[in-house]
């Protein structure tokens, strides 16, 4: 059984259920500990302990350190991504590819910790100057989803241990593999023992203990906008300070004068890899109705040539989704979509493979209207929906037509539209002739509306969130 990492050790938990790889439901990963209430507060103590000296340490020892799990998260990338498409479903080459970017995410961090920097200012009043500086905000509490089990973890470590901050991580109950081993190498890091803590299980057990604890400072949670909105009341409460990012129901607009194959393309990528299973992922596709039949038959050829298999074999685009509840969740919002009088012009049935697992053929409708669940609830997998636009104006109202912020796209060629769309979209990030989902690691990641609260996650922004600005004035 893999164990919790509490104040420098690996400590024995209560029994968890099986680990199970959604491409083959046979195959058992490993069982993982499940903390309780009194390993969590013991974690939660152990950071509050490590703070002081962490946080006021040696900058270079913070750097190496992160340097050190950078190094060896890219070296292993083959055999972790093999991990994380075996324990989430997503395909080998995407799971790599998330263990090469968390990697990337640490040793950005540790060139971070370098460049800190601040303001001295003069004051308006004679004899007196002004410095401005970042100091941390203390014991972070991190809570992560189960759709990226690696790299999300990393973007929100990282900058908390960059900017001298403690740690007490709880991964998503589904996915502990590779939450572990991500803290199987922090462990080894060379980081003082109470620094970072790694406690699994439940979140009504582990998570509320975090939520509702003196001692933690500060919340980051990635995950849905209910259990956010129950963490950003619990924790707000008490005044702590709060980082949510709760998902997405983003669009994707095709103008008449758009390459079709780019916005075939970036459809296919945006809605459907990695089973959909983001919350950046393109569910709506606003088409201009004078190109509507041609894009249409042009995606649907496409989609029909998708290979969906085991996450690990080399011939597979598209993996499991990730469990059975899922697949219910996929299977029930296609027959909500056709029961609202949506037309299902491919997939949306499970699939028999060679082993017994989680198989979802990805669905397209035609025909949607935007007051459709289908085109405003978020389904989280690959399901997408198809509506009319009369011409730029209509599609812009309907992509920001939606309770969600987080990810917008637009396909055109069109330079007028584009400047127009990337100043009108209402959302965090826009993307011009390239997938809503896909962002890089050194820039703000975040929405607004429904889809976050708080600072940004990612790049140099994350600062704003990890640390608390500090004013001092000195007489000279």
């Amino acid at each position: 059984m893999k164990r919790n990492y509490i104040a420098g050790e690996w400590v024995a938990g209560a029994s968890a259920k099986p680990n199970i790889n959604p491409s083959d439901t046979s195959d058992v990963l490993d069982d993982y500990a499940h903390a309780d209430v009194l390993q969590t507060e013991t974690a939660i103590a152990a950071a509050r302990q490590a703070f002081p000296a962490w946080s006021t340490g040696s900058i270079e020892a913070r750097a190496a350190a992160l340097e050190k799990i950078a190094a060896e998260l890219l070296l292993r990338k083959d055999e972790l991504g093999n991990l994380l498409a075996r324990e989430e479903g997503k395909s080998l080459p995407e799971a790599i590819g998330e263990v090469a970017r968390a990697g990337q995410i640490f040793r950005f961090f540790a060139g971070e910790v370098l460049r800190q920097s601040g303001e001295r200012l003069p004051s308006v009043r004679p004899g007196l100057y002004v410095e401005v500086t970042r100091e941390p905000l203390g014991v972070i509490g991190i809570i992560t989803p189960w759709n990226f089990p690696i790299a999300i973890p990393a973007w929100k470590i990282a900058p908390a241990l960059a900017y001298g901050n403690c740690v007490v991580f709880k991964p998503a109950d589904l996915v502990p593999g590779s939450a572990w081993a991500l803290a199987e190498i922090i462990s080894r890091a060379g980081l003082p023992e109470g620094v970072f803590n790694l406690v699994m299980g439940p979140g009504s057990r582990v998570g509320q203990t975090m939520i509702n604890h003196p001692d933690i400072d500060a919340i980051t949670f990635t995950g849905s906008a209910g259990v956010g909105r129950q963490v950003m009341g619990a924790a707000t409460s008490r005044l702590a300070k709060v980082q949510l990012e709760m998902g997405g129901k983003n669009p994707l607009i095709v103008l008449a004068d758009a390459d079709l194959q780019t916005a075939v393309n970036c459809a296919i990528q945006g809605s459907y890899y990695s089973t959909g299973q983001r919350c950046t992922a393109s569910s709506r596709l606003i088409v201009e109705k004078t190109i509507l039949p041609q894009f249409v038959d042009a995606l649907t050829t496409q989609l029909r040539a998708l290979r969906v298999g085991d996450a690990r074999k080399p011939d597979t685009d598209i993996g499991p989704v990730v469990d059975a509840s899922q697949l219910a969740q996929d299977l029930s919002y296609v027959q909500i979509g056709q029961q609202e009088g949506a037309r299902l012009v491919h997939g949306g049935v499970a699939l028999q493979r060679e082993t017994h697992g989680f198989y979802f053929e990805p669905a397209l409708f035609v025909d949607a209207d935007a007051s459709m669940r289908i085109a405003r609830e978020e389904i989280f997998g690959p399901v997408a929906c198809v509506i009319a636009a009369d011409n730029y104006e209509h599609a812009l109202t309907l992509a920001n037509d939606t309770e969600f912020g987080l990810s917008a796209g637009l396909c055109t060629t069109s330079l007028k539209h584009a400047t127009h769309f990337k100043r009108f979209a209402q959302a965090g990030m826009v993307m011009v002739n390239a997938p809503t989902a896909g962002v890089d690691y050194h820039v703000p990641f975040g929405g607004r509306k429904g889809s976050s609260y708080g600072p940004r996650e990612q790049g140099r922004y994350a600062a704003e969130f990890f640390t608390i600005v500090k004013t001092a004035y000195t007489a000279s």
